[in-house]
C-alpha cells in the first residue's frame, strides 16, 4: 500500500521538494503526497492518523527554530523524527507586474523575515503580508500588478508569472532543515538525537545540571533552544539536538536520557535519525 505523506502546500513549496526527497530516502514506494494548509494541519494529519508520514521545516539557518513545528511536536509526543535533510533556500520575487509598481509583498512569515533587508532596500514602502505558505502567496498575486510574492523559482513555472529579482534572501547561505515524521521508528543510520524537556523546578542551576549530564556523557549539542510552555510566565521547554558520532554514542544515549528524566516534569524523546545536506543545483 502506498504511504500518504503530508506536507505544507500547495504545490511548488520547498516543503514539497523536501517531501519528495525524504520519501525517496525513506524508501517509500509510490508515495501519495497530501498538501496541507498550515504547519499545524500537516502535523495533525500524522498525529490523528490521517496520513502515514509528514514533512515539516524545523529549523532555518537565519531565523532559527520553526516555532509552529516545535510547539506541535511537544503537543503530540508519540510522533518520531525519522530523517532530516538540509535544503538551500534561494528566494525569488515573483509577480505579474513590474517591480516599480509593487506596493504589497506576500509570503510565509519565515520567507518574509529571510528577505527583510532586501525588501527594506529595494521596496521600502511596500507592505508585507503573511500567508500560510509561499505557494499560497503566489496564488494570491496572480491577477494583480501591484502585488508580489516571495517563493521558489519553481513557482514561476507552475503559475505562469515572472521573476522580478533573484535571489533576494539576505544571507547567501540560507538553508532550512526539513524532517520526516511518523509514529514508527524507521531509521537505521543515525547522526542526531533530539529530545525536549521541561524542568521540575525553576531554580538556579536546574538547567545547568541537565546540561552537565550531557557534557559528562561526552555529547556535543548541535542545537539548544527554548520555547515558552504557555502555562505561566518564566516557564520554558528546552529543545536539544545532540551529535551522534560513534557506536558508543548510540549505546549511551539511552543512559543519558535516563539521567536527565528525574530532573524533568515532562520529557519527550523525538528519536535518533540521520540528517544530510542536499544540493539542489
Amino acid at each position: 500500500m502506498s504511504k500518504q505523506v503530508a506536507y505544507l502546500g500547495p504545490k511548488g513549496t520547498y516543503a514539497e521538494k523536501a517531501a519528495h526527497i525524504l520519501s525517496k530516502l525513506a524508501g517509500f514506494q509510490t508515495p501519495i503526497f497530501v498538501p496541507c494548509n498550515g504547519l499545524n494541519s500537516v502535523i495533525k494529519s500524522i498525529a490523528y492518523n490521517n496520513c502515514d508520514a509528514a514533512v515539516v521545516p524545523i529549523e532555518n539557518s537565519v531565523e532559527g527554530g520553526v516555532t509552529a513545528t516545535l510547539d506541535s511536536l511537544w503537543k503530540f509526543p508519540d510522533i518520531n523524527i525519522n530523517k532530516a535533510i538540509v535544503l538551500p533556500i534561494k528566494h525569488a520575487l515573483i509577480s505579474n507586474g513590474e517591480i516599480s509598481d509593487i506596493s504589497e509583498v506576500l509570503s510565509h512569515p519565515q520567507a518574509l523575515a529571510q528577505c527583510s533587508e532586501w525588501l527594506s532596500e529595494h521596496l521600502p514602502n511596500a507592505i508585507t503580508l503573511p500567508t500560510n505558505s509561499t505557494s499560497e502567496a503566489v496564488n494570491m498575486i496572480k491577477n494583480s500588478t501591484f502585488r508580489a510574492a516571495i517563493g521558489s523559482k519553481s513557482l514561476i513555472e507552475i503559475k505562469g508569472l515572472k521573476e522580478l529579482a533573484f535571489p533576494i534572501n539576505d544571507v547567501p547561505g540560507n538553508c532550512t532543515r526539513f524532517v520526516l515524521l511518523s509514529k514508527e521508528a524507521i531509521s537505521s543510520k543515525v547522526n542526531i538525537a533530539s529530545f525536549a524537556f521541561s524542568l521540575l523546578s525553576n531554580k538556579p542551576g536546574a538547567l545547568l545540571k541537565a546540561l552537565n549530564y550531557i557534557a559528562e556523557f561526552g555529547f556535543n549539542m548541535s542545537k539548544i533552544e527554548s520555547r515558552p510552555s504557555k502555562r505561566e510566565l518564566g516557564e520554558y521547554i528546552i529543545y536539544v539536538d545532540l551529535e551522534i558520532k560513534s557506536q558508543k554514542s548510540i549505546e549511551t544515549i539511552s543512559d543519558l536520557k535516563q539521567r536527565i528524566k528525574p530532573l524533568c516534569e515532562h520529557f519527550i524523546d523525538f528519536g535518533c535519525y540521520y540528517s544530510q545536506n542536499i544540493d539542489l543545483d
